[in-house]
């Protein structure tokens, strides 16, 4: 679920639900490596609510929306995950 405006695209509060610190710290280290984005961080309301807010926010100078910088990391993590499940282990 997103938490935005729907006139400003340069900042948006993103929920994930069933998730936790894993992914939401992967996702908000792969964020701040993009030059696009100003701020990104995450917060969980509850220790007993398995829901991850994530705040970003962008330079707005660039084409991309917060949901599309968004989605676009998701999917580097996931072609990330799926070479790392490739490589053989030497031990």
């Amino acid at each position: 679920m997103e938490h935005g405006s729907l006139t400003d695209v340069s900042a948006s509060t993103f929920s994930l639900m069933d998730e936790d610190h894993t992914l939401a710290n992967s996702v908000r280290y792969t964020l701040n490596k993009d030059p696009r984005v100003v701020f990104c961080g995450y917060s969980i309301p509850h220790p007993s609510d398995n829901r991850v807010n994530i705040r970003v926010q962008t330079t707005g100078e660039w084409l991309y929306s917060c949901r599309s910088l968004l989605k676009l990391k998701c999917r580097f993590l996931v072609i990330q995950q799926k070479m790392y499940l490739r490589i053989p282990s030497r031990i």
